[in-house]
């Protein structure tokens, strides 16, 4: 983080340039996970593609963590998708890599983008989304790998790639229908049209709205709320549902039992019980 005396220096915009395109911090057992490009509204660089993917990498495997919150500098965009004039031209082989992350993320595409916009990749602990302005493209795209979404009312959605002749290939092809209503998940693929953040609630997209000053004050209430629980419970129910989706009703029970019986044998099964009997609060430890 940057001293009080470089914030003197520098004001808000300038303090993000000097930042990397994505940040990654840890506290209190809370991942915040920052896109960092407000000039180009927090659209995907090869920078921040492959810092996302190693901070989920990272989220996953640290036992200190049990949520995350995503979310993106300044009131202008959460994630605006990728970068038509830099990452775009990249994956189309108009423009050749030029600087190490260029070289890095064309040296293992497919890792980096499944990674960074979990398709696939098992992460079954907590994400919550913090949406500020739009979230288009990929960044509507990654928000349908999160599981709790809190919109400010500056908010706003939309997979735009059929308006440019390409398709939204990163997940919302095979989840959006899964999510929200056949009929509106068409219209939004299909039409690249944007909607409202009132419309994402209507349909089920997001939780709630709340005013852009309410937004991150929000998330965190989530969080700290998503904390208390068991770890080990939160990311079996979440484990549950992704690997049940589309499953036949049958096997998609006995993935349930196998699960059921997992969580059972945990100390923190036993902790649960225990502290309610006691009337105290429970300690888990994801043990």
């Amino acid at each position: 983080m940057l001293d009080p005396f470089c914030s003197f220096l520098f004001g808000a915009r300038e303090m993000a340039a000097l930042m990397p395109d994505l940040i990654f911090e840890k506290r209190d057992g809370i991942a915040h996970i920052t896109f960092n490009r407000p000039e180009r509204r927090n659209a995907f660089s090869p920078e921040s593609i492959i810092r996302l993917a190693d901070a989920w990498i990272e989220f996953r495997d640290d036992d200190s963590m049990r949520v995350a919150i995503l979310t993106g500098v300044g009131d202008k965009a959460f994630c605006a998708g990728g970068d038509l004039g830099r990452l775009l031209p990249l994956f189309t082989g108009a423009k050749q890599p030029d600087d190490e992350w260029d070289h890095k993320l064309m040296g293992d595409l497919p890792h980096y983008m499944a990674t960074s916009l979990l398709r696939p990749f098992e992460l079954y602990k907590p994400i919550i989304a913090a949406i500020n302005g739009y979230a288009l493209a990929g960044g509507a795209e990654l928000l349908q790998a999160t599981d709790i979404r809190i919109a400010s009312t500056n908010a706003s959605f939309g997979l735009t790639e059929t308006q440019r002749g390409l398709v939204p290939g990163g997940g919302s092809m095979v989840r959006l229908a899964r999510q929200i209503p056949y009929c509106k998940a068409m219209e939004i693929l299909m039409t690249g049209d944007a909607i409202s953040a009132e419309e994402a609630h209507r349909i089920g997209f997001v939780n709630e709205i709340v005013e852009p000053d309410r937004l991150m004050p929000r998330a965190l209430e989530y969080a700290e709320r998503l904390k208390k629980n068991g770890p080990i419970a939160v990311a079996a129910v979440k484990e549950a549902v992704l690997r049940t989706s589309g499953v036949p009703l049958e096997d998609a029970y006995g993935i349930e039992a196998e699960i059921s019986a997992r969580v059972t044998r945990s100390e923190d099964a036993r902790e649960g019980p225990r502290a309610f009997m006691e009337k105290r609060d429970p300690v888990f430890t994801g043990n």
